[in-house]
C-alpha cells in the first residue's frame, strides 16, 4: 500500500458513470464528495440521502444524479478520493518506506469520515455485487500502485530482485497489497487497537523479511 497527509479539500477524481452532459466541475465534485462524507458521519448509512448531500453541497439533487446513480456509488467515490492522496514516501530503504505508508494509512483510517464511509460501504457490499466491484476498481485496484512503486524502488536499490514473469509479478502485487491493507484495516477498525510506531515497525520487519525469504 502509499509523505503527504490526506486532505478532503482536494479536487475529486471524476466518477466513471458513463453519463454525458455539461462538463464536470472539479470544484462541484469536491464539494459534493466532502458533503457526502460529512453527511455520512452525521447521519449514518441508514439516514444518508442524496437530497441531504445536495443541500449540504449547495447544488441541485439532479446534479448528483448526473454524476452518480445512487448513494452507493457516491459514497465509494467520496472515500476513494481520500485514498488517492496516499503517497509512498521515499525514505531510503524498503523497510522505512513501508513503515511510513503503514503509519500514513493508519492515520487516514482514524479520520471519522474515512472510518464511517469505509465500514458502511464494505458492510453494504456483502449484499451488493455491483458495489463490491466498484470498491475494488475505485479503491483497491487504484491503490495497488503503491505496491508497484515500492517494489520498483526496492528493485532499483538492489533490495529485491526483478521478476521476469508478469503473472508472478501480478500475483505478488496482489498478495502484498492484501497482507498490508488487510492487517492495517483489521488492526485499526476491527480490533480497534492502535497502529503506533512500534506496531508498524514490527509489522514492517515481518513483511520485509518475508519478501526477502521469498526472493
Amino acid at each position: 500500500m502509499v509523505a503527504v497527509m490526506p486532505s478532503s479539500s482536494r479536487a475529486a477524481r471524476p466518477s466513471c458513470t458513463g453519463r454525458t452532459g455539461r462538463p464536470r466541475s472539479a470544484e462541484a465534485d469536491a464539494a459534493i464528495l466532502l458533503a457526502a462524507r460529512e453527511a455520512l458521519v452525521d447521519l449514518g448509512w441508514s439516514k444518508f440521502t442524496m437530497g441531504d448531500v445536495a443541500t449540504r453541497a449547495g447544488v441541485a439533487k439532479t446534479t448528483l444524479y448526473r454524476r452518480w446513480a445512487g448513494k452507493n456509488e457516491l459514497v465509494v467515490d467520496a472515500v476513494a478520493v481520500l485514498f488517492d492522496e496516499l503517497e509512498l514516501p521515499d525514505l531510503g530503504s524498503l523497510v522505512a518506506d513501508v513503515e511510513g505508508v503503514v503509519l500514513q494509512f493508519a492515520a487516514l483510517l482514524e479520520r471519522p469520515e474515512t472510518k464511517t464511509a469505509l465500514m458502511a460501504v464494505v458492510a453494504e457490499s456483502t449484499r451488493d455485487d455491483a458495489l463490491r466491484g466498484r470498491i475494488r476498481s475505485a479503491i483497491v485496484d487504484r491503490q495497488k500502485r503503491l505496491v508497484l512503486v515500492g517494489r520498483e524502488r526496492a528493485q532499483a536499490r538492489g533490495e529485491l530482485p526483478y521478476e521476469a514473469d508478469p503473472a508472478v509479478s501480478a500475483r505478488h502485487t496482489d498478495l502484498i497489497f492484501d497482507v498490508v491493507a488487510g492487517a492495517v484495516v483489521h488492526r485499526a477498525l476491527v480490533s480497534a487497537e492502535p497502529v503506533d510506531e512500534e506496531w508498524a515497525r514490527d509489522f514492517t520487519l515481518l513483511i520485509c523479511s518475508g519478501l526477502a525469504a521469498t526472493a
